[in-house]
């Protein structure tokens, strides 16, 4: 083999799988000794640089995704089904940011040493957030779909309860995907996934494993609930401003689609990487390896962007940060739902004694006409 090709990358789901070590064994330390032809001083600085990166993302993410699970859990009107979904998603994403202190000393370090138990954890952790981010975003997508195909059909699968059944069934589905993780996890100088023999075999089986499960597949899936969903509004010819029920669901549907698109962007690059190590080689150098490294730390980072995309993106999630933040004077998002249930229940009255009034007056004109 060519000295100046990576014949491998390292497995998904990790940043602590960032390290020659972590390659199979039976291949020589020539190939993958880029650190000594392209100069140990610049390979640390770009550790060093991107472990500060992952510890900057971890505080963000934890503080972010923490105001979204607070927000969600302590006022009523966000206990929608869909932030049902999406509070699956924090507390995902809060797990992963727990466990990304550990693999940044790691990266900073060159060394594990929190013992093989911990690494076990880190690892089944940190792949599960992976799977069960795009699990709870393909189950909203398929929300969605719903919501807006067969808003009246779906009206007795579309309830809290249920959410949380399906989110409860997303963790079990996701432990199971991560089996291989949680079986091979384990310490070779650095914490990452030991494969037995033949490595390389088990190795490439595991990229193109993870690639269609917790990529492919559910991104597909995704597709075709928003092309459904697109086909239905255009079809029918639904217009944005014939209800205030329909406002609200085309601004779901479009947060929900930006944090897909989000998702799908912050970890395309890392499975073109892991994919095009299989199917082909990828030049070996240090500017090579640092974009690797900057790529696995982009889907990391995917993990704070939710907070921020849900503050822009939606009024509930905005109003009730605010309260929470103590930003906003004047009444809470409490003393809101109120209103709005007030509001809610004098436009109902009314549009009854509408509704009254217009029979009665259908049934006058019947009587004059007869």
């Amino acid at each position: 083999m060519d000295s100046d090709r990576w014949s491998v990358l390292p497995p998904p789901n990790n940043l602590s799988l960032f390290y020659d070590a972590d390659f199979p064994a039976n291949q020589s330390d020539q190939d993958f000794n880029i650190s000594s032809s392209s100069g140990p001083q610049q390979d640390r600085t770009s550790a060093m640089v991107l472990t500060v990166i992952s510890f900057l993302v971890c505080a963000v993410g934890l503080c972010g995704n923490t105001l979204v699970i607070y927000a969600i859990l302590r006022y009523a009107k966000m206990k929608t089904v869909t932030n049902i979904y999406i509070l699956n998603l924090a507390v995902a994403d809060v797990l992963c940011m727990m466990t990304l202190p550990f693999i940044a000393l790691q990266l900073g370090t060159d060394r594990w040493p929190f013992g093989e138990v911990l690494c076990k954890i880190i690892m089944t952790v940190d792949s599960l957030n992976q799977f069960t981010s795009i699990f709870s975003l393909m189950v909203m997508s398929i929300d969605r779909y719903l919501a807006v195909v067969h808003p009246i059909r779906s009206t007795k699968w579309r309830k809290p309860r249920m959410a949380k059944l399906i989110n409860l069934t997303v963790w079990v589905v996701s432990l199971v995907v991560i089996l291989p993780t949680m079986i091979f996890s384990g310490l070779n100088k650095v914490c990452g996934i030991v494969w037995p023999e033949p490595q390389e075999v088990y190795y490439n089986a595991f990229i193109f494993y993870t690639f269609f499960i917790g990529f492919f597949f559910p991104l597909v899936v995704i597709c075709i609930c928003y092309l459904l969903i697109i086909v239905k509004v255009k079809s029918s010819g639904m217009r944005v401003c014939s209800s205030k029920r329909r406002r609200s669901e085309r601004k779901v549907t479009r947060m929900v689609s930006i944090v897909v698109a989000v998702f799908v962007l912050c970890w395309l690059p890392f499975y073109i990487f892991n994919v095009t190590s299989v199917t082909g080689t990828i030049p070996s150098s240090a500017a090579m390896k640092s974009t690797f490294f900057l790529v696995i730390v982009l889907g990391y980072t995917n993990s704070c962007a939710n907070p921020v995309l849900y503050a822009f993106l939606s009024d509930n999630f905005r109003k009730s940060f605010q309260n929470v933040l103590c930003l906003k004077k004047g009444a809470g998002l409490d003393e809101m739902e109120r209103s709005d249930s007030r509001a809610d229940r004098s436009r109902m009255v009314n549009e009854a004694n509408l509704e009254t009034h217009n029979a009665a007056l259908l049934n006058g004109e019947l009587q004059t006409s007869i």
